[in-house]
């Protein structure tokens, strides 16, 4: 009994670090999507990162090492406490946005997408940067 237990939560930890599916965006796809307003688009890298590159025109943006509760303030103000609300992440080249697509869905938002490739590219594509896609100096950052 006690062993058939274990196994039981070891299979549920197992599961619950699977999340959901992860529905990703291609930078370009992003693009469209921000610019007919069908979704938030949500730049999570660091102040630093934006004075560099520039920023996605129209992005929200809040740094992803302040912290989860500050990603969950930011956001929830930016969709107006709606968590089904299409929200896009993008950082520099994918990672803190899967960790952070993973976090929000385990809190209850059901429209997390994640621009994969990010600002400056991955094995998941070239980059926001490199494709060519407009972006607007931070000069508040």
């Amino acid at each position: 009994m006690k062993s058939h237990r274990s196994l039981v939560l070891l299979l549920a930890w197992s599961l619950s670090s699977l999340v959901w599916a992860a529905p990703d965006l291609s930078a370009p796809e992003a693009l469209a999507a921000k610019q007919a307003g069908k979704m938030h688009l949500i730049d999570i890298r660091t102040p630093t990162e934006w004075r560099e590159t520039g920023t996605v025109p129209g992005a929200g943006r809040v740094d992803f090492y302040r912290g989860p509760e500050v990603l969950t303030r930011y956001i929830l103000d930016q969709v107006k406490g709606d968590k089904n609300a299409p929200i896009g992440l993008i950082c520099r080249t994918g990672n803190r946005t899967t960790h952070a697509q993973k976090y929000l869905q385990s809190i209850g938002f059901t429209q997390v997408y994640n621009v994969k490739e990010g600002m400056k590219g991955s094995v998941a594509g070239p980059g926001w940067l490199k494709r060519g896609l407009p972006v607007d100096a931070c000069a508040t950052c």
